[in-house]
C-alpha cells in the first residue's frame, strides 16, 4: 500500500516529468518554426534574385497526377 507520503512524492515527480515534457515539445515547435521560417526566406531571396528555377517536369506529373 502506498502512503500518503509516497503519493505525494510521486505525484510531484509525475508533475515535474509532464512540465519537462510540454517544455520540450515547446522548444521543438519553436525550433521547427524557425526552420520553416528559414527555408521560406531563402525561397524569398532565390525568387527576388531570379535563381529559382521551376522543375516543369515534375510540376507536370504532379497537375496530371491530381487531375486524375
Amino acid at each position: 500500500m502506498i502512503s500518503k507520503v509516497n503519493n505525494s512524492v510521486l505525484g510531484s515527480a509525475y508533475a515535474n516529468n509532464a512540465l519537462s515534457n510540454t517544455q520540450k515539445k515547446e522548444n521543438v515547435s519553436a525550433t521547427a518554426t524557425d526552420q520553416k521560417g528559414s527555408k521560406v526566406d531563402q525561397l524569398k531571396e532565390s525568387i527576388d534574385s531570379g535563381e529559382y528555377k521551376v522543375d516543369l517536369s515534375a510540376l507536370s506529373k504532379k497537375m496530371a497526377d491530381e487531375l486524375l
